[in-house]
């Protein structure tokens, strides 16, 4: 698979672009990359989570519905994530999952189309803030403060449709996450993540642009060498018996004051993945 399908130009030659798969000093941006593999534990014994990145979100978390702060870009990029799954999957009365589910803006928008709504964080402080969100919207949504993969002995197949928006960058190992998403999915569901693209577009958008020239987002908020290429994504998918149905982009319009899905899936991209199976969508 390109990996970047769409994209319309052949890359350059990189300059000064981090190695996606060591830790190194980018010279652009003075600071060093690491992956930090000490910090993999918590207290729910679970490897795969980055205890710093929990760290980083617990502190801000009572931010997560101010529309204007840390977390804008979210509220922007909200409708469109939503859109596109209610176009794709039918939602009212269906059990649906969302993995990493922050303050749960993606959460309530999935409840008010009719969704069964289960929700999960590692960030027990974010949890907090969407239950009292909720709460004082009237949604019932069932939150809890737990990492994907403790779920899938008792929730093996239960649910008809998984999502995982903007966290696989977030984990060390993002591979074990979908895995986890295909076994909580069930025969003929639905699985939606979205992630970043690895190349020089995303690294001068996300990294440069966003968080050093525009500061729409916090500094250090993401690691290119976490970002995941389509063909990475598509490979990893295959392994954990998924199929992948579709990729469309997230395109900013203007300086990133909202968004627009797109062919392009050179920066932020959306897929669509499915478990083999026959359900009723």
């Amino acid at each position: 698979m390109n990996e970047n399908l769409h994209a319309s130009a052949a890359l350059p030659p990189p300059l000064a672009m981090p190695n996606p798969d060591n830790s190194v000093v980018d010279s652009t941006l003075g600071h060093t990359l690491d992956h930090a593999k000490d910090s993999l534990v918590n207290t729910q014994g679970t490897a795969n989570v980055d205890r710093d990145e929990v760290a980083k979100f617990d502190a801000i978390a009572a931010r997560w519905w101010d529309t204007q702060g840390e977390f804008a870009p979210l509220h922007r990029l909200n409708p469109v994530r939503t859109g596109y799954v209610a176009q794709r999957v039918a939602l009212s009365g269906r059990k649906v999952l969302d993995v990493g589910c922050g303050g749960g803006l993606l959460a309530e928008a999935l409840a008010r189309h009719g969704a069964l709504v289960t929700a999960i964080d590692m960030s027990s402080a974010a949890i907090d803030v969407a239950e009292l969100h909720a709460l004082s919207e009237g949604l019932t949504i069932d939150y809890r403060c737990c990492a994907v993969e403790s779920l899938v002995h008792e929730h093996e197949q239960r649910y008809d449709v998984v999502t995982c928006m903007e966290m696989l960058e977030h984990v060390p190992d993002p591979t074990l996450v979908i895995k986890a998403l295909g076994r909580l999915v069930k025969p003929g569901g639905s699985v939606f993540v979205s992630t970043l693209n690895r190349n020089w577009r995303s690294f001068a958008t996300a990294i440069v642009g966003a968080e050093y020239l525009i500061g729409l987002v916090p500094r250090g908020t993401h690691d290119y060498a976490r970002f995941i290429r389509p063909s990475e994504l598509a490979r990893t998918a295959r392994e954990a018996d998924l199929t992948l149905l579709d990729l469309t982009g997230m395109q900013p319009i203007g300086l990133g004051q909202s968004f627009r899905l797109s062919r392009d899936v050179g920066v932020n991209y959306l897929a669509h993945l499915s478990r083999p199976g026959t359900v009723s969508l």
